[in-house]
């Protein structure tokens, strides 16, 4: 595979990420008080002080894909918040029957989601990134 194409998708893998990530953390900005309700209906601790954890790593993570700069590390920090949110906000496993399915299949998209982010964090952001800029 070329260079320009191996770049290219990884910047399209990257935005792709920043797709499902940004308008999340903006949600839940603009929507602070409902994700506090939300954050506090599963019975975490401190809902106010997850929810501003989640907002952070979700936009600042986000921003930090986008542009390609300290990729490893947003993408890592990314896949953990995801697995941890995922196990805490898609337990299938204690769902009712008729919501069990859905929750699952968004677990498991999840973990997918997870994957992605280690394969980023371990290739880091390509060519085409403020990070390859510095180093050249």
């Amino acid at each position: 595979m070329s260079t320009t194409l191996q770049n290219g998708l990884t910047l399209i893998g990257r935005l792709l990420f920043v797709a499902l990530f940004l308008p999340a953390g903006i949600g839940k900005l603009t929507g602070f008080a409902g994700t506090v309700g939300y954050i506090s209906s599963v019975g975490l601790p401190l809902p106010a002080v997850g929810a501003a954890l989640a907002l952070t790593v979700e936009i600042v993570g986000s921003l930090a894909l986008l542009a390609g700069f300290q990729t490893r590390i947003a993408a890592l920090v990314l896949a953990a918040f995801t697995l941890v949110a995922s196990v805490f906000f898609h337990n299938y496993w204690g769902a009712a029957a008729a919501q069990a399915f859905v929750q699952q299949l968004l677990f498991f998209k999840n973990i997918a989601v997870v994957g992605g982010l280690l394969v980023l964090a371990a290739q880091g952001a390509g060519g085409w990134s403020l990070e390859n800029r510095r180093q050249s």
